[in-house]
């Protein structure tokens, strides 16, 4: 053995073991549970739940009365300040009252405001709940990665050994020992650079549970057999029924709607009641009412004005609402796309790709030790074998971000 070859497997043992071992993994973890997971820790769900538990209190602020007003009045008191002694002495109490109509609509548009953040809410959860599911998988393919390199580094070490063997008797030449070495190299390179990768993928899903240690995520289970049963027509059907972007756009419309019923109420009068008790000095007493009516009709631009602006913004949530459908109908047939595709590719992998691969490796691996094949060509199936694995769980992980994606795009969490 060269001294060159001893220094890469060296390299080789001391990456494995610098690796944590299979006893110091944490637990597998199941999409399921990370998701639940997610629901109950994320922040920003619970930001945006707390914000529509917030828009939840508004509508009985909106529609309340105005809190009435009580007043004190003296009239030619004394400078001594003797109230007792002063011409009149009034206690007041005043209410404002909003046209009949006003303080239900005020209420009306506030109970849309928060239908539209409990939907907003909702559009949270579905937007985090595909993002943790594009990590898992993510997660689950470097992982893969990792496992395709360490096998064929192995192999590769096996193939170098037989190569050395083989040119200590003289029975191949030089080149194939440093073809051994470089792709030795190689495989070393990418073991370490997948291992990295297993990390950064852990901490990217420990960032979307909130989880301080990325080190405590497990490796993710296999992905199950998923079919796509449901066609694009069907699935636009459903996510134009559930996704709740569309229902906070109605509700926004609702919302808008119910502004423009108060703009126009902004037309009639509001009024203040009061109610008065006269205290006189050598005078009999008394009690007094006043009613105050407002005159809109004298700056009624104001009120044409907030009119047309409330009209003006039904027709932009209307076009909204269009563009929001459309985009709805885009996702989901793109997202549906991707997923077929990417299904395809995988079965076509399972069911050609790798039976040829594999069966190719096997007879170059027969044919060098034989002598009937050179290194060079064992090495390119190696590589070709490698290829192969690494695209059909490329394919595998596509399907399931597509597929997560799709979910997103319908308006389900799973």
């Amino acid at each position: 053995m060269t001294q060159t070859t001893r220094g890469l497997l060296v390299a080789a043992v001391l990456l494995v073991a610098a690796a944590p071992g299979r006893g110091d993994e944490p637990p597998a973890i199941r999409l399921a549970e990370v998701i639940e997971e997610a629901r109950v820790q994320n922040p920003e769900i619970k930001a945006a739940r707390a914000r529509a538990q917030a828009a939840a209190y508004v509508p009985a602020q909106a529609s309340a009365y105005d809190d009435p007003v009580f007043s004190y009045e003296t009239w030619n008191a004394p400078e001594s300040f003797d109230v007792t002694r002063a011409d009149n002495n009034i206690l007041r109490l005043s209410q404002k009252v909003p046209f009949p109509g006003k303080r239900t609509l005020a209420g009306t548009a506030a109970e849309r405001d928060a239908d539209v953040a409990r939907r907003e809410a909702d559009m949270v959860q579905l937007e985090v709940i595909a993002a943790v599911k594009r990590a898992y998988w993510d997660l689950w393919l470097v992982h893969e990665n990792l496992l395709v390199y360490s096998r064929d580094k192995d192999l590769v070490e096996r193939l170098a050994r037989i190569a050395e063997q083989k040119y200590a008797v003289g029975q191949v030449s030089q080149p194939d020992v440093l073809r051994a070495q470089v792709e030795l190299t190689r495989l070393i390179n990418r073991v370490t650079t997948q291992t990295l990768g297993v990390d950064a993928a852990r901490a990217e899903l420990a960032a979307l549970l909130s989880r301080e240690d990325p080190g405590s995520i497990g490796i993710p289970e296999e992905p199950g057999r998923v079919r796509l049963e449901q066609d694009i027509g069907s699935l636009t059907e459903v996510a134009l029924r559930q996704r709740p972007e569309l229902a906070a756009q109605q509700a926004s419309i609702a919302r808008f709607e119910a502004n423009r019923r108060f703009a126009r109420l902004g037309y009639f009068p509001d009024f203040e009641f009061m109610a008065e008790r006269f205290y006189n000095f050598d005078r009999r007493d008394g009690l007094g009412a006043m009613v105050s009516i407002s005159i809109p009709l004298v700056y009624k631009y104001k009120y044409d004005a907030a009119v047309g602006e409330a009209n003006a913004r039904i027709t932009t949530a209307q076009a909204d609402l269009r563009r929001l459908q459309d985009r709805i109908r885009r996702e989901v047939r793109q997202a549906y796309l991707r997923a077929k595709t990417a299904l395809a590719q995988r079965d076509l992998f399972l069911s050609t790709h790798i039976p040829q691969a594999e069966q190719a490796l096997r007879a170059s691996q027969v044919g060098y030790e034989t002598g009937r094949v050179d290194f060079l060509s064992l090495i390119d199936s190696v590589r070709a074998i490698e290829s192969v694995h690494l695209e059909h769980f490329q394919a595998e992980a596509d399907f399931e971000k597509a597929y997560a994606d799709l979910e997103r795009a319908v308006g389900s969490e799973q």
